[in-house]
């Protein structure tokens, strides 16, 4: 007789267009009205939209500009992320109530382990509905949850009964909920990916299913094999409560744009400082050095250069970035620059992940 397969319990908590709510609560005659957090009608990039403002096709990265074409009475408002971090911090002590397997993965939502939990409930499905009740009663706000096997198809299903829904999706579901899905809602798959799969007649998730490893790594290559087996549900990364991160950045956008490097080499200044002070607060340091930007036209250049030692020094992160900003000559004027630091001294520890069966 073949032993069960052992499943974990995963709840995949998201947030409700989340910048852009927290404004609408804070401000009542925001509700109801489309609204941008970030950019405005001139300069800048939309950072979150509300669901009034998605209905006109505006939505987070898109340029201001875009944004105003789209929806001429969209409302711009400049983001508070102090505010945001307040408020996220009240939804993760809740979190913290049911499991300490808590994985932020961004303000606005996170991975929950409950296949043992602080509440002894059996059910994943109550506990997730249990917690979206708790932060619209204690909060204000509306959250959506997946609730299955592993991380993956939890962040699948997290979107599917969006806003303020949720979708458990049962072991012996997973395959054909997955096969039935387009493959542009594959969490990983942006959409490049997706136009590629297109062209090779991949549309839906049984499509994907249909093609065997060799193809798929043929064609795209290190994630062949991760589309092979996550359209067969597997996925076996665990909750990590300590999230490692990996890279930390900086990047300001101008009110104008930038056409000497006179003025960048200011502003770089100002960018590195900013990234020194987020690298001390966290004790962390790095070796890799990249230099973002942004031209008028809206394309993106990186540039990026790894030194033989750790730095988290102000003067180093700007020697560093000065000389990959003279690298070339600039192509256009500037509207964007960042600076960030990857390789960082925070390694990644691997665990063994021990999974037990439970019912849903």
């Amino acid at each position: 007789m073949t032993e069960p397969i052992p499943y974990r319990k995963i709840i995949h908590i998201d947030m409700d267009a989340f910048y852009a709510s927290v404004e609408q609560m804070d401000n009542p005659e925001l509700k109801g009205k489309p609204l941008a957090v970030g950019g405005s009608e001139t300069r800048g990039v939309v950072s979150a939209a509300s669901y009034e403002a998605r209905k006109f096709g505006v939505r987070s990265a898109m340029s201001g500009i875009q944004a105003k074409r789209n929806c001429p009475h969209l409302i711009f408002v400049r983001p508070r992320f102090e505010r945001y971090k307040e408020i996220s911090k009240q939804i993760r002590k809740i979190f913290y109530e049911y499991t300490d397997l808590v994985e932020p993965l961004s303000l606005d939502e996170a991975y929950l382990d409950v296949t043992q939990n602080k509440k002894g409930n059996p059910s994943a499905t109550l506990i997730a509905q249990e917690i979206r009740k708790r932060i619209f009663e204690e909060v204000g706000l509306t959250a959506s949850a997946g609730i299955s096997v592993n991380k993956f198809v939890a962040k699948v299903a997290s979107d599917y009964n969006k806003p303020n829904g949720q979708k458990t999706v049962n072991p012996e579901e997973v395959e054909a909920f997955l096969e039935n899905l387009d493959i542009k809602k594959f969490y990983g798959i942006g959409k490049v990916t997706a136009d590629r799969m297109y062209h090779l007649g991949i549309f839906t998730g049984k499509d994907l299913k249909s093609k065997s490893a060799e193809f798929l790594e043929e064609n795209f290559h290190k994630s062949g094999l991760y589309f092979y087996n996550i359209v067969r549900g597997i996925h076996n990364s665990q909750v990590k409560p300590n999230r490692t991160t990996k890279s930390v950045a900086a990047e300001h956008t101008f009110n104008e744009n930038l056409t000497s490097e006179i003025f960048m080499i200011e502003k770089l200044e100002r960018i590195a400082s900013e990234l020194e002070n987020r690298l001390r607060k966290h004790n962390i340091s790095g070796k890799t050095v990249t230099l973002k930007i942004k031209y008028s036209d809206f394309t993106t250049q990186t540039r990026s250069k790894t030194l033989p030692y750790f730095i988290s020094d102000k003067g180093l992160i700007l020697e560093t970035a000065k000389e990959l900003l003279y690298q070339e000559r600039m192509k256009e004027s500037v509207r964007l620059l960042g600076i960030s630091l990857n390789n960082l001294n925070t390694e990644i520890k691997k665990t063994i992940v021990v999974q037990l069966r439970f019912d849903f």
